[in-house]
């Protein structure tokens, strides 16, 4: 990798998820002529399967993506072989050569850095600023030193960030967390007129169902995909896609995948956890269980969806609460709620609390009380 020179997209994360949404959406444009460039990976944890997967992917030779589900009707198994990643690298041995790149060559950077990525570390101070400093230890700050090399080489040249974990306005959140960082280590207020003017924040949501990995690299997804990117003045995507879509209602989106695809999901954990039901059971047999099943669509339709109607969104809450339900019922998709139900506590508060104070005065909202309180 470090004989060629390094291609335009930037990527933190080697997640499967990835691997069949933004990675394989960049393939597929790539051979439209339709897309920036090629990407290159980083792995920004020390987690033995994501060494496996940079392993894997440093060849640049591609990797499989199957897509397998129920479409408009039709069953859906396709098999695509990705091509858009050129190389993988590793953050900590590879940081000098990460900080090189992104002083000439990078244009957009990508990341997916799971529940806890934007997570501080204190050992991360200034003194990773210089040139032979080792890596840092937290994403926030490994992109803060990235940025700061960058802007000293060229202050003038653009930066588009697409922060595709799941967080509420990502790009806002992660911009002022590295303002935030650049103030505590005392670096130059030029800098922070840098991220704020000169870099492009994207804020975006993403939405895939990625359930299996495929080893030593690949995925085993679901036909539906979207990546919805906020509109904003002088962002450059990635690739054109028919699952990017670049709107000015972003907020839409996000309630809807939070509130019925995300909620639905830690529904079913909920009780998989409370009802001790088998340890293995997917979403799929979950949804064949009568009982389950009702209790989950009576959560939507009395506590859920009447939250939509009073805000004259019924019509198409119900259009995409029908597309989730044939996404659970996808039985291609070897879902595990026990691994939905990874950080259950936190995933309940995120995913039952705003509803329920959107829904306070308008309708009642019991099962989500109840599940909240237990």
């Amino acid at each position: 990798m470090s004989e060629t020179p390094f291609t335009p997209i930037l990527q933190f994360g080697t997640s499967r998820f990835l691997q069949a949404h933004a990675d394989l959406f960049i393939s597929q444009a790539l051979e439209k002529g339709e897309a920036l460039g090629q990407v290159t990976v980083v792995q920004t944890t020390g987690s033995a399967d994501s060494a496996q997967r940079v392993q894997a992917l440093a060849s640049g030779t591609g990797y499989p993506v199957r897509i397998q589900g129920t479409e408009n009707g039709r069953t859906v198994d396709e098999a695509y072989w990705s091509t858009s990643i050129a190389g993988a690298l590793q953050a900590g041995p590879d940081w000098p050569l990460i900080r090189q790149a992104i002083q000439r060559d990078v244009q957009v950077v990508i990341s997916n850095t799971g529940d806890k990525g934007y997570a501080l570390d204190p050992s991360d101070t200034v003194a990773c600023l210089a040139a032979d400093a080792p890596t840092p230890h937290s994403f926030p700050a490994k992109l803060l030193v990235l940025l700061h090399d960058r802007w000293q080489a060229n202050p003038d040249a653009p930066l588009s960030l697409f922060p595709c974990e799941l967080v509420s306005r990502n790009g806002d959140v992660l911009r002022d967390l590295i303002i935030r960082l650049a103030a505590e280590w005392g670096i130059d207020s030029r800098f922070a007129d840098y991220l704020r003017g000169t870099c492009r924040w994207a804020n975006s949501l993403v939405d895939r169902i990625v359930s299996q990995p495929i080893q030593p690299v690949g995925a085993i997804a679901e036909p539906y995909a979207i990546w919805a990117i906020e509109r904003q003045p002088g962002l450059v995507l990635p690739c054109h896609h028919p699952c990017v879509v670049v709107t000015e209602q972003l907020e839409q989106y996000e309630h809807f995948k939070l509130f019925m695809l995300n909620l639905g999901h830690t529904w079913l954990a909920e009780r998989w956890l409370k009802d001790a039901r088998p340890a293995e059971e997917t979403v799929f047999q979950a949804m064949n269980d009568p009982l389950l099943r009702q209790s989950l669509e009576d959560l939507w339709e009395r506590e859920v969806l009447p939250v939509f109607a009073a805000r004259g969104q019924l019509a198409e809450a119900r259009d995409y609460l029908a597309s989730v339900r044939d996404r659970f019922l996808n039985p291609f998709l070897q879902h595990r709620i026990a691994d939905i139900a990874q950080n259950h506590e936190e995933k309940k508060r995120r995913r039952f609390s705003p509803v329920l104070e959107m829904g306070h005065g308008i309708v009642a909202q019991p099962k989500l009380e109840t599940a909240l309180a237990d």
